[in-house]
C-alpha cells in the first residue's frame, strides 16, 4: 500500500482551498477525454478527492458507471455523503494496486494524481510505470487509460526571470514574501519530504535583468517546478514536499506503448486564466542566450487506449519510390495574375455519415474511434508542432464513405448495416447536411454530410477490416456536446465531426452546452462602413489548366510500417499524401472580429480557388485569412508576430488582441499531415475585407464551403454565445 499519510493537509479550510483548486479543473479534464470515452461501461476515477469530480462525470455520462478511488477512508466516507447518483459509487483503494478485476474497467482517469505516486514514496520515479502497470491490467480491451498531470519538460539549462517587487524579501513570509525570495526558499524546501541534507537544488544568480526583476539560472525541469506551484502559497510547506514533473512526454508516450496502449492523444495544455494571470508580467523564461521562450503548459493529457497484442500501438513511415496512383498533382493559373497554384484532388466523392439520436434529452452522434491515421505519423523532425502536441496516429471521426456509382443513400444505408451492424429498419429518416472543402487552398476535396437519425443504440463494436493494417478501430456513441467540448480544449484532432456535430445540434434546436475554450472579450466599436452581402455574390472563373507547376505543393508516397508494444511489426501498407514543399506543415485560421453596438462582425476574404471552381463552375470563395506557416517559425510569440504582420499587410487592419479558438485539428487526414491552429482576433478597421453579421453567417452556414471558415464561424458563435 503506497503510504499518502503525508499528504494530510490539516484543517478543513485547508482541505477545502487544495479540493477547490483540483476541482475546477474537472470540467476541462472530462471534455479532453470525451473523444476517447464510449458513453456506457464502467470508469474509476483514481484519486477522486472530495468526489465532485467523480459526480461530474457520472452526471455527464449517465449511463456509465463511475467509481470514485481515494485512498483516504475520510474522503470517501465525505464523499459518500456528499453525491447520490444511481452510477455514482465510492470505494477506498490506491492507484497503485489493484482495486478491480483484471480487464474490468471501460477508462480509467488519473488527474494530478501520478505525481503523488513518487512523491510520497521517496521520490522514486520507476513507482510511475508499476503503477500504470497495474491500472493497465484492469483495462478491457479497448478501455482507455487518461492521465491528466504535469510532465518533466526535459534537459538544458535556462534563465529564470521572476519579480522582486512583489512583496518583501523576507523567504519565512510564503504569503507576503516577493516572489523572488519565495525562489530562493523554494531552493531550500523543493522535495521537503527528504532528509534535510537531501532537500533542495542548486542554482546560480545571476545580474538583475532590468529593475524589479531577479534573474536565476538553473535546469528547465526546476523552473518548470517552481513556476508552477509559485502561487499555492497558504499550503507551501505541503506543496513544497511535491515533486511535480516524474516523465517526459516522450517517456510518457513510450511508457504507453511499451505497456500495449496506442496512444491517442498526447498534448500540453495551457490554462488561460493561469497564464494570463499568474505568468503574463510575472515570470519570463528565456535561453541561456538570452531569447525569450514560451510559457510552460500549466498541464499534460496523455490518452492510451488498451488493445489486444496482435494490434499495433504506432505508425512508422517511410518515404517510398513508388509513383502516386490515386491522389492526382494538377496546376491552374490565374488568368488575371498569371500566377499558378498547385491542387491535389482526391478522387470519388467523400460522405460523412453522421448517425444520431437523443436519449433522455441527450443527443448521441456514432462515431469510429481509433481510426488508423498513419499519415499523421509523418513528422519532420525539424518541424515541431506549434504546441507541442504529438499528432496522434489513431483517431475519432465520423463514419466516412467513398461514393462512386452507387446512390448516396444506398451507399449510406449499405455502410450503416456492414459497419455499424445498423439496419435499414432501424434507419428513422436521412438528412443531407452541407458539402464543403476540407482544405481548398491545397486539396481539391468535396465533402457532403449525410445525417442518419437511427434508433437510439449504444454501439461499440469492433469496425470490419476497411483499412490494411491490424485493426478498423470501433464504432461507438458519444454524447454530441462533449464532442463539442473536446475540440474545444484540442481533444478531437478531426475537424469534419466537430463540424457536423455543430451543424446537428443547431438544427434540432438544442443548447451547445458551455463553451470551455478560453473566453473572447471584444470592446464595442464602430460598426463597419460598408457591410458585405453573401446573398449577392456574382459569380467568377479565374483559372485554366496548365502543364507550368508552381513548386508549392508535392505529393509523396509513404511506406507504412504498424508496430505493437514489443516493436514488432504487425501490419504494412502503403499511403500517398500531398505536403507544401515550401512552407510548414502548419496552418494558421483566423477568425478576424469585431463589435458594434452589441453584435458581432466577422471578416471574411473574398477569394478565388481553382478547388471551388472544379466543383462549382466559379472560382469565387468566401474564405476565413489564414495562412501557412514558414519553416522555422514554430515558438507561439513568434507565429503572434508573424501572423499580426500577416494581418495588416494583406488585409489593412490592426490587430488589437487574440486568443486560442479551441485546439488544434487535422482538415483531412486522409490526405495530409496539415494541422490548422485556429485563432480569434479582435481587429480595427475595415481594410480590404468583407465584414458580416456573425449571427447572420451561422444562419446562413449552408452558403459557406470553406472548411477553416465553417470551424471559425462556429466556434467564434460558441464562444461568444451567439445564434
Amino acid at each position: 500500500m503506497t503510504d499518502y499519510r503525508a499528504q494530510n493537509r490539516g484543517d478543513a479550510s485547508a482541505y477545502q482551498r487544495y479540493l477547490a483548486g483540483m476541482d475546477a479543473s474537472m470540467r476541462q479534464k472530462v471534455a479532453l477525454t470525451a473523444a476517447h470515452l464510449l458513453a456506457e461501461g464502467t470508469v474509476a476515477d483514481m484519486g477522486s478527492g472530495s468526489g465532485a469530480g467523480s459526480d461530474a462525470l457520472a452526471a455527464l455520462y449517465p449511463r456509465l458507471q463511475v467509481v470514485g478511488v481515494d485512498v483516504s477512508p475520510a474522503q470517501i466516507e465525505h464523499s459518500t455523503r456528499a453525491y447520490h447518483r444511481p452510477n455514482l459509487r465510492f470505494v477506498v483503494g490506491d492507484a497503485a494496486e489493484p482495486a478491480f478485476a483484471p480487464a474490468s474497467l471501460h477508462g480509467i482517469f488519473d488527474s494530478s494524481m501520478l505525481h503523488h505516486v513518487t512523491s510520497f514514496n521517496g521520490y522514486d520515479r520507476a513507482r510511475v510505470k508499476r503503477a500504470l502497470e497495474v491500472q493497465v491490467a484492469q483495462l478491457c480491451d479497448g478501455g482507455v487509460l487518461i492521465v491528466r498531470d504535469f510532465v518533466d519538460p526535459g534537459p538544458g539549462e535556462v534563465l529564470l526571470d521572476l519579480r522582486d517587487d512583489d512583496g518583501h524579501d523576507d523567504d519565512a513570509q510564503p504569503l507576503t514574501c516577493s516572489t523572488a525570495a519565495l525562489f530562493r526558499r523554494f531552493s531550500r524546501d523543493f522535495r521537503l519530504l527528504q532528509p534535510a541534507e537531501k532537500r533542495g537544488f542548486h542554482f546560480v544568480e545571476q545580474p538583475p535583468p532590468r529593475t524589479g526583476w531577479r534573474r536565476f539560472s538553473l535546469s528547465r525541469t526546476l523552473a518548470a517546478e517552481f513556476v508552477l506551484r509559485k502561487d499555492y502559497r497558504n499550503d507551501w510547506e505541503l506543496e513544497a514536499q511535491e515533486e511535480y514533473t516524474y516523465a517526459t512526454q516522450t517517456e510518457m508516450e513510450a511508457m504507453f506503448a511499451g505497456l500495449g496502449l496506442r496512444v491517442l492523444a498526447s498534448t500540453p495544455i495551457w490554462n488561460p486564466w493561469i497564464v494570463r494571470n499568474r505568468f503574463d508580467g510575472k515570470i519570463e523564461i528565456r535561453s541561456t542566450a538570452g531569447v525569450l521562450e514560451d510559457h510552460p503548459p500549466t498541464n499534460y493529457l496523455v490518452v492510451g487506449e488498451r488493445v489486444a497484442k496482435d494490434q499495433g500501438v504506432r505508425f512508422e513511415v517511410t518515404t517510398s519510390d513508388a509513383p502516386p496512383s490515386f491522389l492526382q498533382m494538377m496546376h491552374h493559373r490565374d488568368r488575371i495574375s498569371g500566377k499558378v497554384l498547385d491542387l491535389v484532388r482526391r478522387p470519388n466523392d467523400t460522405l460523412d455519415v453522421i448517425p444520431w439520436f437523443v436519449h433522455q434529452g441527450a443527443p448521441y452522434v456514432l462515431a469510429r474511434m481509433s481510426f488508423p491515421r498513419p499519415l499523421l505519423a509523418h513528422v519532420d523532425a525539424d518541424e515541431p508542432a506549434l504546441d507541442g502536441a504529438r499528432a496522434p496516429h489513431y483517431v475519432t471521426e465520423p463514419l466516412v464513405v467513398l461514393r462512386t456509382d452507387q446512390p448516396l443513400a444506398l451507399a449510406v444505408e449499405e455502410a450503416l448495416a456492414s459497419r455499424a451492424g445498423i439496419e435499414s429498419q432501424q434507419i428513422r429518416g436521412m438528412m443531407r447536411g452541407a458539402t464543403y472543402y476540407p482544405s481548398p487552398g491545397g486539396l481539391a476535396e468535396e465533402v457532403r454530410a449525410v445525417f442518419v437519425e437511427i434508433d437510439p443504440v449504444f454501439v461499440d463494436r469492433p469496425l470490419p477490416g476497411v483499412s490494411d493494417f491490424s485493426t478498423s478501430g470501433r464504432i461507438g456513441a458519444i454524447e454530441a456536446r462533449q464532442l463539442l467540448r473536446a475540440a474545444q480544449v484540442g481533444g478531437l484532432p478531426d475537424a469534419r465531426l466537430e463540424n457536423n456535430t455543430h451543424v446537428l445540434l443547431r438544427h434540432l434546436g438544442l443548447d451547445l452546452g458551455p463553451w470551455i475554450g478560453e473566453a473572447i472579450t471584444l470592446e464595442d466599436g464602430p460598426a463597419p462602413a460598408a457591410p458585405g452581402d453573401l446573398s449577392t455574390s456574382p459569380s467568377r472563373r479565374r483559372f485554366e489548366p496548365t502543364t507550368d507547376a508552381r513548386g508549392f505543393l508535392g505529393l509523396r508516397v509513404l511506406d507504412v510500417e504498424e508496430i505493437d508494444a514489443s516493436g514488432a511489426v504487425v501490419a504494412r501498407g502503403r499511403r500517398e499524401m500531398v505536403v507544401p514543399q515550401q512552407r510548414s506543415r502548419h496552418s494558421v485560421s483566423c477568425a478576424l472580429l469585431r463589435k458594434a453596438q452589441g453584435e458581432v462582425w466577422i471578416a471574411l476574404h473574398d477569394h478565388d480557388l481553382p478547388a471551388a471552381q472544379m466543383y462549382t463552375g466559379s472560382s469565387r470563395l468566401w474564405v476565413a485569412p489564414a495562412w501557412r506557416l514558414p519553416r522555422g517559425v514554430s515558438a507561439k510569440r513568434e507565429v503572434d508576430a508573424w501572423i499580426d504582420e500577416r494581418i495588416a499587410k494583406e488585409h489593412g487592419v490592426e490587430v488589437v488582441r487574440s486568443w486560442a479558438l479551441g485546439g488544434r485539428y487535422h482538415p483531412s487526414a486522409g490526405a495530409t499531415p496539415e494541422v490548422v491552429y485556429p485563432r480569434a482576433v479582435e481587429v480595427r478597421g475595415d481594410g480590404r475585407l468583407s465584414w458580416v453579421r456573425l449571427k447572420a453567417l451561422i444562419d446562413g452556414l449552408d452558403q459557406i464551403t470553406d472548411g477553416n471558415l465553417r470551424i471559425a464561424a462556429l466556434r467564434a458563435a460558441h464562444a461568444l454565445q451567439i445564434g
